[in-house]
């Protein structure tokens, strides 16, 4: 475990910055977790600081008054529309940036997402851009890529207990993943404040394998549920279709622009690995996706079917 310090964390009301939150209290260290002006966000045994984000002066007093040793940032978009990813995924974070070293606080710690690897979307760009302004900083640092959450996974639940079919991308094995669970992400990023191997790094990282294609997922889903695995495959042409009307449209009216790009974003997830691209190969490669944790997407989906969790997808949603 890493020696107890005081740390600041941004983007600590998102769904991986509420347990990263958590795991930095139940580890020992001094949190302070800056949130907007308003907001209900508790949590004991942390320190709540109101700030925005896209304000220097705002940032920068908290940042004096707090000593830190550390910054997480889990800063990111809701919507990964242009607009917005720039507006957080980049121009926040290089806020935080500026106020931390304003500080003097020697570290950074960025979730950052592992599809920037191949970037074809304007939140990866709005991504890789902070993170090269990072590694040229003179701060130490720790940039975290995992691949797909548990809660992203989970959309279809509803689907399926109407009784409707798991939605399949072409033949549903198009694709795999090794999905991580909020808290073993969370303890993977606050494990990174302990300075070893993981400084000044880029660390993809997944939970325990062997990874699973959208089909087994959906297996996994339906036996959670006690149901008959029924799926219906759905043509990737069919979001190229959708994508060009909408960019057409878009020409005219920004509205249906923005959904141009989230339908963008869909496609890359019908049609992209989430695991380490093997830029030699040409291809992505399970053995290559670190693995971290014990959480499983099958005792997830065990959690859901018995209510024990609930599901707030948040900006996890994919269907």
């Amino acid at each position: 475990m890493a020696a107890q310090k005081t740390v600041v964390l941004v983007g600590a009301t998102g769904t991986i910055g509420r347990a990263v939150a958590a795991e930095l209290v139940g580890s020992g260290h001094k949190a302070i977790c800056i949130v907007r002006p308003g907001s209900p966000f508790k949590l004991g045994g942390a320190r709540i600081a109101e700030a925005d984000v896209t304000d220097a002066a705002s940032l920068n007093a908290v940042f004096a008054g707090a000593r830190a040793d550390a910054v997480i940032s889990c800063l990111a978009s809701r919507t990964g529309a242009p607009d917005d990813v720039w507006a957080i995924d980049h121009r926040a974070n290089s806020a935080v940036l500026d106020a931390a070293k304003r500080a003097g606080v020697p570290m950074m710690v960025l979730l950052s997402a592992i599809c920037v690897q191949k970037p074809l979307l304007a939140f990866q760009e709005a991504k890789l851009s902070f993170e090269a302004e990072l590694q040229a900083s003179g701060l130490r640092y720790a940039i975290v890529r995992p691949t797909a959450f548990f809660k992203s996974l989970s959309g279809q639940i509803g689907r399926l207990r109407a009784g409707k079919p798991f939605l399949l991308f072409g033949d549903g094995a198009l694709t795999a993943c090794k999905p991580i669970s909020d808290g073993d992400l969370a303890r993977f990023i606050v494990g990174c404040l302990d300075e070893g191997a993981q400084m000044n790094a880029i660390l993809p990282i997944g939970g325990p394998g062997p990874a699973l294609t959208p089909r087994e997922q959906g297996e996994a889903l339906f036996a959670a549920l006690g149901l008959e695995p029924k799926f219906k495959h759905v043509p990737v042409a069919l979001l190229d279709g959708i994508i060009a009307a909408l960019s057409v449209a878009g020409k005219l009216a920004p509205g249906l622009a923005k959904k141009a790009e989230l339908a963008r974003i869909g496609r890359y997830y019908a049609t992209e690995s989430m695991l380490v691209w093997d830029e030699a190969r040409g291809r992505y490669d399970p053995d290559q996706t670190p693995e971290f944790g014990t959480d499983t997407l099958a005792e997830f989906y065990g959690q859901l079917a018995r209510g024990d969790v609930q599901l707030d997808r948040r900006e996890h949603a994919v269907f």
